[in-house]
């Protein structure tokens, strides 16, 4: 696979989705331009959460916009207090729902508590108020839930696959568990988190084996 080849299939997996270094902005302004007419607002750490759950909802047949129930990137976990202190005046008329990173999961809840959304003190707990937590993140959740040998042959047929190799044959990732060099891949740039967001989840939709974390999420709002 040639370079074109491999940019126009980078540019359909990102098919109505900004790019470039103001994307983040973008996306968070264009989901709070909709939280007014919304019933249901989901908060997220950053863009490729949204990308996931959206196409999670198109797979299980949902119209996420339809339903006005808008996933909003925060930013970074950083950033949940603030938000939720903003949404929360929406009252009983919208519902706050959420989903984290088993290393955030401390931040959102220590923000829930502090804009008084209720007073989780387990993960569980943090569930019933509608907020899920991903282990360890999603990539590593997705990676389970697709297999490593499917992993690999969407790697191939996106054109990664001899980057990939290149990756697991670096001293630092040479002989390290599969799952490990594929979550390390994922992350080495933020359009490649972004493209195989939606991509794994995809396959994931597939195997009709989404990751609990989405799958109860997608069922709480």
């Amino acid at each position: 696979m040639d370079v074109t080849d491999r940019r126009e299939r980078a540019r359909r997996a990102l098919d109505g989705y900004a790019s470039g270094p103001a994307a983040p902005v973008r996306a968070t302004a264009q989901a709070l331009a909709k939280v007014d007419g919304a019933v249901a607002v989901v908060l997220v750490e950053g863009v490729s959460d949204q990308i996931a759950l959206e196409t999670a909802a198109r797979g299980r047949g949902r119209d996420l916009e339809a339903e006005r129930v808008v996933i909003l990137p925060i930013g970074g976990a950083q950033a949940i207090g603030r938000f939720l202190t903003r949404l929360g005046p929406l009252g009983t008329r919208v519902r706050l729902a959420g989903l984290c990173d088993l290393r955030e999961a401390e931040i959102f809840r220590r923000g829930l508590v502090a804009a008084q959304i209720g007073s989780p003190r387990t993960r569980v707990e943090m569930e019933h108020l509608g907020f899920y937590v991903c282990v360890d993140d999603l990539e590593d959740e997705l990676i389970r839930a697709v297999g490593t040998a499917q992993v690999e042959a969407l790697f191939d047929s996106q054109g990664d696959l001899g980057s990939f190799r290149s990756l697991q044959s670096q001293p630092a990732w040479r002989g390290r568990e599969p799952e490990a060099q594929m979550w390390r891949f994922l992350g080495s740039g933020s359009r490649r988190k972004l493209r195989y967001a939606r991509l794994l989840v995809e396959a994931a939709v597939d195997r009709n084996n989404l990751p609990r974390p989405l799958e109860s999420l997608l069922g709480a709002v």
